[in-house]
């Protein structure tokens, strides 16, 4: 096949791509036990963003290498009235690549209709409680934020009816810890980041977990009244939502899948943490500072245009 400059470069890119993200999602799948445990001695919010960091590095790695190394080292390097055939390599490469990111796009909008849909079904009456605007839904159950750009705090009627005073605000503080923390956001970003590895899946389901008891911490405070509410609460929703599962993108106070008693374990009894380290943050912060150096270096752009030229045969 001898495609134009323009093919060579989409194909070179989708290569590239593909190999970077099998090369670095297989380190983090081999490392991802031990990140998950590790990620227990920190304080939850901190394991959150440490897990979110390892789950969509393979994706945001690759894609600055194409942006910042590949793309600039072929434009500049590449002779454009040139014809070259392209290896079965790359060609299969490329191939991977795009069925990688066509798999991770269908996903996400297939996660984007289902929680518009549910959002329409529940519909429900714009109200205030606390002092917080919520949506009063009569056809659904517990509580849950639901959207991406302005989420929405929904309340079912009858965990209105169920729920104390004191537990319906500790239960609307959490929901509002998730809507400052942009988890649903968060969420959406994993749905995009392609899972090429299914041991990948356990760090989502970890920062899932993490993000859970980050928001109870913010919902409690260090108070043990709030505690007890909250977890409280959660005893009364879970069973509410027994066997109700939601949709990707909505949030909800109780998850079906989670271990509620090891949370409300964690509510009544003050954790203890043995460390709480910020060595991820810095690592990423002198990750990208390394890979905008290399990019500014005429040297490297040159060296990466020749990996591209054997990768190309």
């Amino acid at each position: 096949m001898t495609p134009s400059y323009l093919g060579r470069l989409m194909l070179l890119a989708g290569a590239s791509f593909f190999l970077l993200q099998l090369a670095l999602g297989s380190l983090i799948a081999f490392v991802a036990p031990a990140a998950i445990r590790r990620s227990g001695t920190m304080r939850p919010h901190r394991a959150a963003g440490f897990l979110l960091t390892l789950r969509l590095l393979p994706a945001a790695f690759s894609a600055i290498i194409v942006a910042v190394l590949c793309v600039p080292s072929y434009l500049r390097f590449e002779p454009r009235f040139t014809k070259e055939e392209v290896g079965s390599v790359c060609m299969a490469a490329a191939f991977s690549g795009a069925l990688l990111c066509a798999a991770a796009i269908a996903r996400t909008f297939g996660a984007l209709i289902r929680s518009a849909l549910y959002i329409r079904r529940c519909g429900g009456v714009e109200s205030r409680v606390e002092g917080e605007k919520v949506w009063i839904i009569p056809h659904s159950a517990g509580l849950a934020l639901a959207g991406i750009l302005q989420p929405r705090l929904l309340i079912s009627a009858d965990a209105m009816r169920l729920l104390t005073r004191d537990q319906l605000a500790v239960a609307l503080r959490h929901e509002r810890a998730h809507r400052a923390s942009r988890d649903n956001l968060k969420r959406l970003l994993m749905l995009l980041a392609p899972r090429i590895f299914p041991r990948l899946r356990l760090l989502e389901q970890e920062w899932a977990k993490c993000a859970e008891w980050a928001a109870d911490d913010r919902a409690a405070e260090g108070n043990a009244d709030r505690s007890a509410a909250l977890a409280e609460a959660l005893v009364r929703v879970a069973r509410l939502q027994a066997g109700i599962g939601m949709p990707p993108l909505v949030t909800s106070l109780v998850e079906a899948d989670e271990d509620l008693s090891q949370r409300v374990d964690r509510l009544l009894e003050a954790p203890v943490y043995r460390s709480d380290p910020r060595a991820g943050g810095i690592a990423l912060a002198a990750g990208a500072i390394l890979i905008c150096s290399i990019a500014i270096a005429p040297a490297m752009l040159r060296i990466v245009h020749q990996l591209l030229e054997r990768l190309l045969d």
